[in-house]
């Protein structure tokens, strides 16, 4: 009998051009035995959507160390519920401010995961929310 294993999108938002840590964050989630798909660097949200979408997965995570987080994620929000994906896991890290956390979390992110998080305790906040 075969499981599936939990499928993660990882994005980079925007005009964010660094993606150093959203490719350790990937072999991490990898490594743990995650499906990852990685969008690559300069994600509209609408594209973020599309692809969360067609590769049915479980956890939409960003890495953002631009500084448009906020306002990113408000607009990633409404394409996630017009697709109807607001019921997946969605966690962010990076350069996140500790003012805009909680921000974040009304917004409708699960995690956040500010620059120095330990990459264990992503991996298991994604399994103990994905079982």
């Amino acid at each position: 009998m075969s499981t599936r294993r939990i499928r993660v999108l990882i994005a980079k938002p925007g005009l964010d051009g660094h993606d150093r840590g959203a490719k350790i964050v990937v072999r991490a989630l990898m490594d743990a035995g995650y499906e990852v798909i990685y969008t690559g660097l300069r994600q509209p949200p609408e594209a973020v959507a599309q692809v969360a979408l067609e590769e049915d997965v479980d956890v939409i995570g960003l890495s953002s160390l631009a500084g448009s987080h906020l306002s990113y994620c408000e607009r990633l929000k409404q394409q996630l519920i017009d697709a109807g994906l607001d019921d997946r896991l969605w966690i962010i890290g990076g350069s996140i401010p500790a003012q805009d956390q909680q921000t974040l979390k009304e917004i409708g992110l699960d995690g956040v995961f500010p620059a120095g998080s330990e990459l264990q305790e992503i991996v298991d906040f994604i399994n103990e929310r994905c079982k």
